[in-house]
């Protein structure tokens, strides 16, 4: 079962806006990324930001339909699995004006302790924050 859903509304900015007059690819890639880490600020003990950091394994972005400047986007996030060094998160955009889904991704994390900068285990503590 999923932990509740992390999600955060805004309006596309000019600076989102490629020369084809709609949002970046990257772009959607660094808003992934920027929800990835609000949501584990807002859950994680402030402690535990001084001892752990997330590293990016690998995306998988799937663009769907174009988003274009001044439209309300929301973005949700979610923990889907955190075994071992490895967590798993998925996310979706969407148009709030029609719920039309402009990208779906998901990104393979490893959990890394930051002294001495290696793969750690997840400990049961985060895995119930997310999970």
């Amino acid at each position: 079962m999923l932990n509740s859903v992390f999600s955060y509304t805004f309006q596309v900015p000019k600076s989102a806006i490629d020369v084809n007059g709609h949002v970046n690819n990257i772009t959607y890639l660094e808003w992934c990324l920027d929800i990835a880490e609000k949501h584990w600020f807002s859950k994680a003990p402030k402690e535990t930001h001084n001892t752990y950091f997330w590293v990016v394994l690998n995306h998988f972005i799937e663009y769907k339909n174009p988003s274009f400047e001044g439209e309300e986007l929301q973005i949700e996030t979610w923990v889907t699995s955190a075994e071992g060094v490895k967590s798993e998160r998925h996310y979706k955009i969407f148009r709030k004006s029609d719920d039309k889904v402009m990208v779906t991704a998901k990104t393979l994390w490893c959990f890394v302790e930051l002294k001495s900068q290696k793969p750690t285990r997840i400990t049961e503590e985060i895995r119930n924050l997310f999970l």
